[in-house]
C-alpha cells in the first residue's frame, strides 16, 4: 500500500538553478557514463539534482539496473521520487561517484558543503577510486575562499574552542553557519553545528589540520582526491 499524497513523490529543487543549461549539458555528459550493474555514489547540490533526474530518464528508457548510494536526504528523497533503488555504504561499495562542488582551484582542491552534507559526501569519495565533480564555469577560482568560505563541522558543545583553534590557524573570519526559515543555526545531516570560515592560505596539509581539531567531524576542504572534473 502506498502512502496518499506522498509528499516525497512532489520533491523539487529549493530556488532557482544558476547555470541551468550548462549544468544540464554536464549532465547529459555524465548520464552516459553509467553502466547497467553499477552502483553509484550520487551528490548533492543542483548539478547533482539535475544529473540524478538524467540518469532516472535513461534508467526507465533502457531499463538499467543501477543502486544509488545518497550522499544527502534531498537525493535519497529524489531517487526514491524517481524510482532509482538506493542503499548505504554498508550495505554496498560503489563503483564510482559523481558531486558538485562550490569552488575548484588549478590544482584539482575543492570547497563542498553548502548543502551542510560534506561528512557523507567526503566518506562516499574516499570510498570510491573514480570520482566525477560537476562543475559549470562560475565554480573556477584561483584560490580557495575566493568566493566562499571553507564549512567545518563541528560537535555543538565544541563550538567556542574549535572557532578559537581555527583563529589559532589564522582564519580570517569564522562565523556560526544560521538557517534561514528558523531561528538558530544550521544543522547537519549529523546533527552539527557548522563554522564558514575563510583563510588566506592553504596548504596540501591543511585539510588534515582542521580535521585533527577535537571537535571537528568533517570539513568541506577537499585535497588530494584526485576527482576528474567535468564541465
Amino acid at each position: 500500500m502506498n502512502w496518499k499524497d506522498d509528499v516525497i513523490d512532489n520533491i523539487k529543487w529549493n530556488g532557482e538553478i544558476s547555470n541551468i543549461e550548462q549544468k544540464e549539458k554536464i549532465a547529459e555528459k555524465l548520464c552516459k557514463r553509467v553502466r547497467d550493474g553499477e552502483v553509484i555514489g550520487f551528490g548533492s547540490g543542483s548539478t547533482s539534482y539535475i544529473a540524478t533526474k538524467a540518469i532516472a530518464k535513461r534508467i526507465k528508457e533502457e531499463n538499467l539496473n543501477i543502486t544509488a548510494i545518497p550522499t544527502s536526504h534531498e537525493i535519497n528523497m529524489l531517487c526514491t521520487s524517481l524510482g532509482i533503488p538506493t542503499a548505504s555504504l554498508n550495505q554496498k561499495k560503489p563503483d564510482w561517484c559523481f558531486d558538485g562542488a562550490d569552488e575548484v582551484d588549478p590544482h584539482g582542491w575543492l570547497i563542498k558543503g553548502r548543502g551542510a552534507a560534506m561528512f557523507k559526501e567526503k566518506l562516499i569519495m574516499s570510498s570510491c577510486k573514480e570520482r566525477y565533480i560537476l562543475v559549470d564555469d562560475s565554480k573556477f577560482v584561483n584560490n580557495l575562499c575566493d568566493k566562499f568560505p571553507i564549512p567545518v563541522e563541528c560537535y555543538p558543545e565544541s563550538l567556542c574552542y574549535v572557532k578559537n583553534e581555527l583563529l589559532e590557524l589564522g582564519a580570517k573570519s569564522c562565523v556560526l553557519r544560521l538557517a534561514k526559515g528558523k531561528d538558530g543555526p544550521i544543522i547537519t545531516e549529523n546533527g552539527n553545528f557548522i563554522l564558514d570560515t575563510v583563510f588566506e592560505n592553504i596548504d596540501e596539509g591543511f585539510e588534515k589540520k582542521l580535521s585533527s581539531i577535537v571537535g571537528v567531524l568533517e570539513t568541506g576542504l577537499f585535497i588530494g582526491y584526485n576527482v576528474i572534473i567535468e564541465k
